[in-house]
């Protein structure tokens, strides 16, 4: 198993403390909800000790200072901004996914109720942008800028997702269109802010946003792969779980896209209505069914291939990228930890 990176093991104690600062201008209320989701509290405000999540985001922007020759700390108020902004994303997206559950325990909309949590993912985002823009040097503002880019990108991808919900027919290369928003937009962003911040030339700050634009595709299409056949112990996630709400994944896409008769089977089962009168539709049975014919359709292969692809195409941007060894080969640790297919 591949071991956490160094730098994903550090960053909690660089970045939380800015963290939590920067949520604490927020009004009680809204507090309230930001730091439950963010896993610091309880539905009745009681502290937790533990933080949630990988901070996957804001390793990434410390780290992207460091290959600009700068120190971590430096690259602090865009670590702190990117996660902000994944933390908005991922309130919004559980109201709009309908989803119940989020990292073992019920999401923020199922405890405070659907306004107040879109109200706070809205806190969350402007709070980015209020501490990127506050960042000491001129890199401030073309952070900023390179920030909501990233967001706009972001919802675009969100909106294509929820229009997928609607539609019979998904093409595979605005499948791939829709996760390079969603997903890999931010995770790009990420990998190239704190060299931004400090005032990184262009030809850096390039290569380094186009690694996390593959990294984060490979991520979405091992995520993808881990809500069908994942272990729902460290997923989180139900078994089976993206297949039961007929989600318009990568490798499911692939499969609908592959003209084989398990495809055209595939697409018989994601066309057939749920029973409104029966909780358990579609049951375990259709659910592995539909998972037999993901892969015969070589939907599985598909998406382990365009994975390994895209980490292949991250690694030779940083080959070709002037940055220090150390700082590129935990660039490739980070990549190769976020993208096994283990978890």
């Amino acid at each position: 198993m591949t071991a956490v990176p160094v730098s994903m093991t550090d960053v909690r104690g660089l970045v939380d403390g800015a963290l939590r600062a920067a949520v604490g201008r927020l009004d009680p209320r809204t507090y309230r909800v930001a730091a439950y989701h963010l896993g610091w509290a309880d539905e009745e405000g009681r502290p937790l000790a533990a933080p949630a999540g990988k901070a996957l985001r804001p390793a990434l922007a410390l780290l992207s200072a460091r290959a600009a020759g700068a120190p971590p700390e430096s690259a602090l108020p865009g670590a702190v901004a990117v996660e902000l902004t994944h933390a908005f994303s991922l309130l919004h997206d559980d109201i709009m996914d309908g989803d119940r559950t989020r990292r073992h325990r019920p999401a923020a909309w199922t405890v405070f109720g659907e306004p107040a949590a879109i109200l706070a993912g809205d806190a969350l985002l402007a709070l980015a942008l209020e501490v990127l823009l506050e960042a000491p040097g001129q890199g401030s503002a073309r952070a900023a800028r390179a920030l909501t880019v990233a967001t706009r990108r972001l919802i675009a991808g969100q909106s294509l997702d929820l229009e997928f919900e609607t539609r019979r027919q998904v093409g595979l290369e605005e499948c791939t269109a829709m996760a390079a928003d969603k997903t890999a937009a931010l995770l790009a962003c990420s990998c190239a802010i704190g060299a931004v911040l400090d005032g990184a030339p262009e030809p850096l700050a390039a290569a380094l946003e186009a690694f996390g634009a593959d990294l984060g595709l490979a991520f979405q299409l091992v995520d993808d792969l881990l809500g069908i056949w994942g272990d729902p112990a460290t997923t989180g996630k139900p078994a089976l779980s993206d297949l039961r709400s007929r989600k318009m994944s990568l490798p499911v896409v692939a499969a609908l896209n592959s003209g084989t008769p398990e495809g055209a089977r595939l697409a018989e089962l994601y066309a057939r209505p749920p029973d409104p009168e029966d909780p358990e539709d579609p049951d375990e049975e259709d659910l592995a069914e539909a998972a037999a014919l993901v892969e015969a359709a070589g939907g599985r292969a598909w998406a382990e291939a365009a994975a390994d692809e895209r980490i292949a195409s991250a690694a030779a941007h940083l080959a070709s990228a002037p940055l220090p060894e150390p700082v590129r080969a935990e660039f490739l640790r980070i990549a190769a930890f976020v993208t096994r297919r283990d978890h």
